[in-house]
This record gives structure tokens, sequence and C-alpha cells, in this order.
């Protein structure tokens, strides 16, 4: 029996410090992560980020948590309500970290008699600390607790023609009543040597400003090269011209070089040559987060202000919109069909 399993990132079970703790100790001590050698990420995360960070992450997770809790969690599952219905086979949801792990949602599937799972990790993009954690996690659990179960996995979908037009509409609704003068793509930031780590060439990553439009075997794993992929075809549809768009990466980690330009440096820049009415949009991200609904949709607005900016908008993450969930019913369907490409 076939079964559909949908991958996010996961949340804290609330914003107490305690919990923030014990969601990030699992996160950061990922090793796709933060990739250094165990004891070395081990002192440095248990060491000094537990002592200090929990506690601000928290008040950040207080400012964007709703009634129903953790907004990425609650609009995963209107997203796999909603799938439900469209398809013949049992779904369910799993959470690389946090209580909802993806061990719960292959048991789940398990229970109603699955043996063969398509795994969703939803990510466009490829990243060892994203795509690839999620894919190696659920083949370890499968491994170690589930071997008479075999699992597809849905490839990085980030120039696929459907996302691409769901992603262009849901876009286009937001910002047409919105007279913008300038459209920034914010992407999640990643450190620069996980580029290096993911070129399977092992050469042609310079992170300069010709590999990535350079042909090469290593973009199907080169998040840097996705991201702007993603962009070039986002704004065919919405047919922008070239100076009123730009690329940026946020959410910076530790004090290593990370992927520029950066998004917070982006806000005071664009504002301070001029730049009135700025949209945002974070096509990273499938789903509204701490990462959307905090650290752009409000200190974004308030960076960009604050520099000489006016009128600002987050435009939203396609979370359970309906021509989304289309989108991936029918990604579902064409995997039963063995019309689909798996990882």
């Amino acid at each position: 029996m076939k079964g559909v399993l949908l991958v996010n990132l996961g949340s804290p079970d609330s914003t107490k410090t305690k919990d923030v703790r014990k969601y990030l100790d699992e996160f950061l001590m990922d090793k796709r992560v933060i990739d250094m050698p165990y004891w070395k990420r081990f002192l440095l995360v248990k060491g000094i980020i537990l002592r200090f960070r929990p506690k601000k992450s928290g008040a950040a997770y207080k400012k964007i948590w709703w009634k129903e809790g953790s907004p990425l969690v609650v609009i995963s599952q209107r997203f796999t309500k909603k799938l439900i219905p469209k398809l013949d086979i049992p779904v369910a949801l799993g959470m690389r970290y946090g209580s909802m792990s993806i061990e719960k949602g292959i048991k789940k599937l398990t229970d109603k008699g699955v043996t063969k799972i398509f795994m969703i990790p939803l990510y466009p993009h490829y990243a060892m600390s994203s795509y690839e954690t999620v894919v190696a996690k659920a083949q370890k659990i499968q491994k170690e607790k589930f071997s008479n179960v075999s699992i597809d996995s849905l490839p990085v979908f980030y120039n696929n023609s459907q996302y691409i037009r769901v992603m262009a509409n849901n876009i286009q609704k937001q910002i047409e009543s919105f007279d913008f003068d300038h459209l920034l793509f914010s992407y999640h930031g990643i450190p620069e040597r996980h580029i290096l780590i993911s070129d399977t060439t092992q050469s042609h990553c310079k992170i300069d400003g010709s590999c990535c439009n350079t042909h090469s075997e290593a973009h199907k794993t080169c998040y840097r090269h996705q991201c702007f992929e993603t962009t070039k075809e986002i704004v065919k549809l919405l047919d922008l011209k070239g100076k009123t768009y730009s690329n940026s990466f946020q959410s910076r980690l530790l004090k290593d070089p990370w992927l520029k330009p950066y998004t917070d440096f982006e806000f005071e820049r664009l504002a301070k040559e001029g730049t009135k009415n700025l949209a945002v949009i974070t096509p990273a991200f499938v789903t509204d987060c701490l990462e959307t609904l905090e650290e752009i949709a409000m200190e974004g607005k308030n960076q960009f202000q604050k520099a000489g900016g006016e009128k600002y908008i987050h435009v939203a993450c396609m979370n359970d919109n309906e021509d989304w969930v289309n989108v991936v019913a029918n990604w579902v369907k064409e995997w039963e069909e063995n019309k689909i490409e798996i990882f």
C-alpha cells in the first residue's frame, strides 16, 4: 500500500524557554546545520548558544504565535487536511525537528498498512541544512525501525513549472494593489562553505558572478544557483524589469561568511538609495514561519522604515493556498503513475 509523508522544518512546542531550548538543541546539533566536528559543535551549542539564544528566540516566537500554536505547524496541518480528500492514499505530516517527528509520521502511515512512502520535503531548493537533512534523517529512521518500508523522495522543485506558476500567482494577487518601487526576493541564507561542500564536482562553485550562470552538474545541489533560477522564472511570469527587483539572503548565524547580499543590509541600502515602497517575498519557504512572520514582516519593515523607506509589505507564503494544494496532489498522482522523477 502507498502513502504520502509531508515534511516541514518543525517548531518548539511552545514559546516557553525550556521548549525553545529543546527545539534549538536538536536543530543546532544537526551536523548538516552546524557542520563542525561533534566536540566543537557540542561546546558551541550547549556551552554558548543554548545559554542565551532560547530566551531571545522565545520572545520572537511570542510575537508571531497563534492561539492554535506555531504558525508553521498550524498551516502545515491545514495544508495536510486539504490534501487528504484529493488523494486515495493515506497522508501524514512530520517535522524534521521537534515533537512532530518524521518517525511519528512514518508510524502513522505504517499503522494504516503503508509499505511504500512518497516523501515530500517542503523545501523548493537543495541545501544540506534543509532538504538533505530531511532525506538523510528519513533514510536513517527507515533503515533502523521500518526496514519493510521503502521511501521515495520528491526532488527539489525550485524550477518546476507548476510550483513557479502558483508562486507567481500568489505574489501577483498580493502586490497588484501595492504600487511598489522594488520587489526583494529574500531567500534563507546558508554559510558559503555549504555551497562548496555540496558541489558534486568539487571544482565548479566559486560563489562569484559567473558560476551560477555556467551550466554544470553541480547545479543539482547548488542552493545559490537554484535560488537565482527561481527568481528568474518568477520574474518572467510577473514581467518585472531589471532594476525593480533583486535577491538577498536572510537569517545569518555565527560570524562565518554567509551568502550575500544580506537581507537586513538591503533594507537599509534600498531605503537610503530612494526606494519608498518595498515588497518582500520569501520563495525559500512555502509556509510562513518565524523567519517570515517576525524577521521579515515585522523586523524588516521596521528596518526599512527607520532607514527612510515608507510603505512596506511582506508577501505571504503559499501556505494552504488551494492552488498549491492542487499542485502537490498532482505530484502525488504522477508518482503513483510512475510519471515523476524521484530522489
